[in-house]
């Protein structure tokens, strides 16, 4: 792995730590973190065909290694533009179901421009799935299912989430990402 890699996956550990795990926006993440399941994966391809494909690698890699719970797709180049992201979502999540993964894998989507559908771009709410890189989260349904089993109301997880980091406030939301990048 080389060195931009690595400044990539840390950045990414660091908003795990210091906005997922630290304000339970994720109440399963650092369970995870801390047994070492979090597959990070940096894509440096720009080509949609090929970032699928690597999905489908991804997909692979999950179905061969049982200690793998869950993995980040970082993408370094690709999707700068949020609307882009949101098209390759699209197809993203088109693909699983054209491949047979519906029930067996689901896809969180991660953006530094995140924005809600109806919001705005300065609710301070977005920073829930505001990240450092555009990336794709790729889980296991079994380990939602788990999850969901065992952790008392995680349907109330989102509102949660919108209320706590709008009560942080946009400043705080975005300083705690900025320092991901350099921690």
């Amino acid at each position: 792995m080389d060195n931009k890699d690595q400044q990539l996956i840390v950045a990414t550990q660091n908003w795990l730590k210091t906005i997922i795990i630290e304000y339970s926006i994720c109440p399963f993440a650092k369970r995870e973190l801390e047994r070492g399941s979090i597959r990070f994966v940096v894509s440096h391809d720009t080509d949609i065909e090929i970032c699928l494909s690597n999905l489908m690698l991804e997909c692979d890699r999950l179905n061969s290694d049982a200690g793998i719970e869950t993995t980040l797709i970082i993408y370094d180049q690709a999707f700068v533009c949020f609307d882009d992201y949101l098209d390759f979502v699209e197809l993203a999540e088109e693909l699983l179901l054209a491949e047979d993964y519906e029930g067996v894998y689901q896809l969180a989507s991660f953006h530094p421009d995140y924005c809600f559908e109806g919001a705005k771009q300065d609710d301070a709410a977005n920073y829930t799935n505001r990240s450092p890189y555009p990336m794709l989260h790729l889980l296991r349904e079994t380990s939602i299912d788990r999850a969901i089993d065992t952790y008392p109301q995680t349907e109330d997880i989102p509102q949660r989430n919108i209320e706590l980091t709008r009560k942080l406030g946009l400043a705080k939301m975005q300083a705690l990402l900025a320092a991901c990048y350099s921690m």
